[in-house]
């Protein structure tokens, strides 16, 4: 059993920031939670929840003390711009005594995981994670109203990833040795097509899903309406319509680094049967 440590995790409120903190939680780590609003964070009890804001990398100067490990994220403040505070941030961590990094990849080029990669005071692992099985609850409206799934190239294919594999390779990389300098790519454990998803919803609800392939066209209109910004629907239409070779790729990360399989999305799916109008228990 690892010796317990203590980690900072920022982004702590989000999809994947919610299981780092739950996984370092079960495997018996001190866990601090930063966010903008502590009120409303919520989180399960032996949490640390502090107030901090990555675009004001001072305000992180509490937060980090007696801190060994720290989970980041490369965007922030009210408008989730790309933060240009890593180098700061960086060296507030060094002086805190923090001794490995994890920075959550955003599916681009950033100046914060630059600064992580540049930075030869930490052990630095970039987590580099496929296409989210919580994504699939965009659905869960059109599911519970109408029984359907509204979507273009109903043929893509998608490795994703439950979350919560995610956040057990996180822990395990902020509190063990053997991680650093690594760029882990993360996947479910197998390419899935849109109407592979929609079986696996339907069977974990105990109903029948439509599956309605839209058009290009239409699949703008809708994303429009939904009030998706131009930008978004660029990269949506460029990503569902050619998905790169590394989204629908399968690895085997999350065995390696945990020991155990990546959770298949049946599993996710019976976890969130009642998003979808479940009939029954799952």
């Amino acid at each position: 059993m690892t010796k317990s440590q203590q980690v900072l995790v920022t982004g702590a409120t989000g999809t994947v920031g919610r299981q780092v903190v739950a996984e370092l939680l079960a495997r018996g780590h001190a866990v601090r939670a930063l966010t903008r609003d502590p009120a409303k964070a919520d989180f399960p009890a032996g949490v640390e929840t502090v107030r901090g804001d990555l675009t004001d990398p001072d305000s992180l100067v509490p937060a980090l003390e007696g801190v060994t490990g720290l989970h980041l994220i490369t965007f922030g403040g009210a408008f989730f711009a790309p933060l240009e505070t890593g180098p700061r941030i960086l060296e507030l961590a060094r002086a805190a005594g923090v001794r490995r990094v994890t920075v959550l990849h955003g599916g681009g080029p950033s100046p914060l995981e630059d600064a992580v990669r540049a930075d030869d005071g930490v052990d630095w692992t970039v987590l580099m994670p496929v296409e989210f099985m919580s994504n699939a609850l965009e659905w869960a409206p059109g599911i519970a109203d109408a029984d359907e799934v509204r979507e273009p190239f109903a043929g893509r294919l998608s490795a994703m990833v439950h979350e919560g594999d995610i956040g057990a390779v996180a822990a395990i990389a902020l509190t063990e040795e053997g991680h650093a300098g690594r760029e882990y790519v993360i996947t479910g454990p197998e390419p899935l097509t849109l109407g592979d998803k929609v079986a696996v919803l339907a069977a974990a609800r105990g109903r029948e899903i439509s599956l309605v392939e839209l058009t290009r066209e239409q699949a703008v209109a809708q994303w429009r309406a939904a009030g998706r910004p131009e930008d978004v629907i660029g990269f949506l239409l460029e990503v569902y319509g050619n998905t790169p070779e590394v989204g629908r790729t399968v690895v085997d990360t999350v065995e390696k680094v945990t020991g155990r399989p990546a959770r298949t999305f049946a599993e996710w799916a019976a976890e969130h049967a009642a998003a979808f109008g479940a009939t029954g228990a799952a």
